[in-house]
């Protein structure tokens, strides 16, 4: 896992076109500004494993 510490307005970059930027800070909330590609996906971790639930549930047994 790789660890960054980046202000607000900062960002990094992943792949060449996926751009995670440092919106705002408040207390112990950061609020992330993602620009990724439409074909891309993007979700808070617990819808993706919602979602991931789903799916097992729809397949065939």
């Amino acid at each position: 896992m790789l660890v960054l510490t980046r202000k607000v307005n900062e960002s990094i970059i992943i792949a060449d076109h996926i751009e995670i930027k440092i919106a705002q800070i408040v207390g112990h909330k950061v609020r992330l500004a993602i620009d990724a590609p439409k074909d891309i996906p993007v979700h808070r971790k617990e819808i993706f494993l919602a979602i991931q639930a789903e799916k097992q549930k729809a397949e065939p047994v």
